[in-house]
């Protein structure tokens, strides 16, 4: 697997397949921070949910058989916490 490949695939996941299945990532980070606030009892942003998510899959490469789409999500994972963030300061 090219670069190349990694982040197209993660564009793909993220622009569209799973939209059509959970519904717009940045509404969707921002209802699991929600959950995740109430669950821990500390105020958590939906920038953090993905960011969280993207070392969820790092972890993911220390132990275990890896695929190439622990890299992909973390591509995406990456990219969304960045649209996050971004659409924020707006």
């Amino acid at each position: 697997m090219i670069t190349k490949e990694c982040l197209s695939q993660a564009i793909t996941l993220s622009a569209n397949d799973r939209q059509k299945d959970y519904g717009d990532k940045v509404d969707n980070h921002n209802n699991i921070s929600k959950l995740w606030s109430a669950y821990l009892d500390v105020k958590i942003e939906a920038h953090d949910v993905a960011i969280m998510m993207a070392l969820l899959k790092m972890a993911r490469t220390k132990l275990g058989a890896v695929s190439k789409d622990t890299y992909i999500d973390m591509a995406a994972y990456s990219a969304i916490a960045g649209e996050i963030k971004f659409k924020e300061k707006k």
